[in-house]
């Protein structure tokens, strides 16, 4: 079994402490998103083929990755980093700071464990094609050796996403908009140029009308690239999250609605105060990563699935 942790938050860098806590008690419970009773899996060895992580910010997850590796867990890093200005991402760290922590997990663990996201792409007043164009320049360099893959997918225009777009788009006067297929297939493929200068393939998240030539798509759970890192076989079968989605079936261990990051376009949370209230309630020694407002039936942590 391949655990995310996880699409739906960023336990690398506010649920550390939770994390390693769970991986000593052996197992999580996760609540249903979509109704219906809680889960129990298992975190134990012979139960777990490997994990994703999805992170904004590696660098306080550094310590847990050690363990991971100490006790033979293999797993990937996907971190996102756009280097947007501070009206689209308000509390992300400097640019040059993400790079070096991403550059330590390439040290440490090779480049094949760190997948660099460079999504979702936003095109705004404050963030032009061509700005775009510049800054991926920047960052590829900044990444050059330390990863062989860049994830890329224009931003999917939810009904979070809108609602929570808006209100940054009024707080901090910019204004945005949603290109037609052909300006975001023609940007994507001077990226692709870019990636390729800098070592790196490209791969478009879940969006197969805008991949280029000489790009591919995405597998963002990808367990070829995770059975190389682990140097064993393992069985899986390919099972997406959504329509065009190429990856492989896994778990995710995350709660939605418990990111502060606070990205004006995040599909994640419905408003940056309800998540970070439910982070400063969270209990990093609970069985669930947040506790659900009405008690499980049961906390029985045997009856694995």
């Amino acid at each position: 079994m391949i655990l995310s942790a996880s699409y739906r938050t960023d336990i690398p860098a506010f649920y550390g402490d939770w994390f390693r806590n769970r991986l000593k008690a052996g197992y999580v419970r996760i609540e249903n998103p979509y109704g219906g009773k809680p889960s129990t899996l298992s975190l134990r060895k012979p139960d777990v083929d490997g994990f994703v992580f999805w992170t904004r910010n590696i660098e306080p997850f550094l310590p847990v990755l050690d363990a991971l590796c100490t006790q033979a867990y293999p797993f990937i890093v996907t971190q996102t980093l756009t280097g947007y200005p501070k009206a689209l991402e308000e509390r992300m760290a400097d640019a040059n700071r993400a790079i070096r922590a991403m550059r330590q997990v390439a040290e440490r663990f090779g480049p094949r464990v760190l997948v660099w996201r460079y999504d979702p792409i936003l095109i705004t007043s404050l963030t032009p094609s061509e700005w775009h164009l510049e800054n991926f320049s920047a960052l590829a360099r900044g990444l050059r050796g330390a990863c062989d893959e860049v994830v890329v997918s224009f931003a999917q225009i939810y009904q979070k996403t809108r609602r929570n777009l808006a209100v940054a788009a009024q707080k901090h006067g910019f204004s945005w908009q949603d290109p037609d297929i052909s300006a975001k297939r023609a940007l994507i493929a001077r990226l692709a140029g870019i990636a390729r200068g800098e070592g790196m393939r490209l791969s478009v998240c879940c969006q197969p009308d805008l991949i280029p030539e000489g790009a591919q798509a995405a597998r963002c759970i990808d367990p070829d690239r995770l059975r190389e890192i682990a140097g064993v076989e393992f069985p899986f079968k390919f099972k997406g999250t959504r329509p065009d989605c190429g990856c492989a079936e896994s778990r995710d261990i995350g709660a939605y609605d418990s990111c502060p990051h606070g990205c004006a376009y995040c599909y994640g949370v419905s408003g940056r105060e309800d998540a970070l209230k439910r982070y400063k309630a969270h209990d990093p020694n609970g069985e669930f990563l947040i506790t659900p407002e009405k008690p499980p039936v049961s906390s029985t942590a045997d009856l694995f699935e």
